[in-house]
């Protein structure tokens, strides 16, 4: 069966059958070390706001080569060379250092924000999206994409407060991040910070993907988990591989050879303004869901979704520019 990727579909678990290996992909320079994280707090001038992580900026290579895919398929099973596509070519970005939420946002959070307007009928059934953002009520334009179906009534079922908030829209995450004074992550500072400094495929090292280390299709939940149940990467970043995909601010694109700095594909990073309510086209998501396979997990993987859509497997965190 072919993974396709732009559908966002969730995968049938594929066992990794052999351990990626940091020689084959030394991609992230010294200036991810944690000592340059505790540097840069102590010379910061501002506190780090709440429940957010500093990543000092620095160089990434992000991508491959085109000759590296036949070791890919071989470390992740997969007979469909086209699948990598997407994450060809290798090339560098520069990034200034920036804070990312420590976890996604959660149920509870996003029902704080619904619920963020002191004149309203505390027996609202409805959850409600609308202004200061919108001037329209986004619930009459959602029809069969069922924004926020797992709730009931407009409130987050009993037990589900703490796990990642899933079934919004890009639009929706970019409303939420913007109340909160932040904005989405960038598909590079996204992955930088994944990799929480080091070099593996993935955000914990170099071991393949198992369910104590995530929650995917091996995990068995079929369903979200609670943020924080599995251990952060080195940066203190929880979920940064499964449970939930996660929107960034870029449009989906292929990858430039150039290298760039602070790159957000679309030109626009969405931070303040009524301008992304206009956004229709596929947005980049990353880090895998609880219905992935070994490759979503994967710090290169990319994957797209597009803005209006709501879906059970897809969330968002937030992050904010440390300057």
């Amino acid at each position: 069966m072919r993974l396709a990727k732009h559908s966002v579909a969730i995968a049938t678990c594929l066992l990794a059958t052999v351990m990626c290996g940091a020689a084959a992909r030394a991609q992230t320079n010294p200036a991810g070390s944690l000592s340059k994280v505790l540097l840069i707090k102590e010379q910061s001038k501002q506190s780090p706001p709440p429940d957010m992580e500093l990543i000092p900026g620095g160089k990434i290579e992000l991508g491959i080569n085109a000759t590296d895919v036949p070791y890919f398929q071989d470390i992740f099973g997969i007979s469909h060379r086209e699948l990598f596509n997407d994450e060809i070519p290798k090339h560098v970005v520069k990034l200034d250092s920036y804070y990312l939420d420590r976890t996604p946002v959660t149920n509870a959070q996003f029902f704080a924000f619904t619920r963020r307007f002191s004149n309203e009928e505390p027996d609202e059934k409805l959850t409600r999206l609308d202004p200061p953002w919108t001037e329209i009520d986004p619930r009459t334009r959602y029809g069969d994409r069922k924004n926020l179906k797992h709730w009931v009534d407009g409130h987050v079922p009993k037990g589900f407060e703490n796990h990642p908030v899933t079934n919004v829209t890009w639009h929706d995450a970019v409303a939420y991040c913007q109340c909160q004074g932040k904005r989405l992550p960038t598909e590079a500072e996204w992955e930088y910070a994944a990799r929480g400094g080091g070099n593996g495929p993935f955000p914990w090292g170099d071991a393949p993907p198992d369910p104590s280390r995530a929650n995917f299709s091996a995990s068995g939940f079929a369903t979200t988990t609670e943020v924080g149940k599995y251990a952060p990467n080195a940066y203190g970043l929880f979920d940064m591989a499964g449970n939930i995909w996660q929107f960034t601010s870029d449009e989906w694109a292929p990858y430039s050879s150039k290298e760039t700095k602070n790159p957000v594909a679309g030109g626009n990073l969405f931070s303040t303004g009524f301008n992304f309510l206009s956004v229709t086209t596929r947005r980049v998501i990353r880090g895998g869901s609880w219905g992935g396979a070994p490759v979503n997990m994967w710090v290169e993987y990319r994957d797209s979704h597009p803005p209006d859509g709501a879906q059970p497997f897809v969330g968002f965190r937030c992050a904010k520019s440390a300057n």
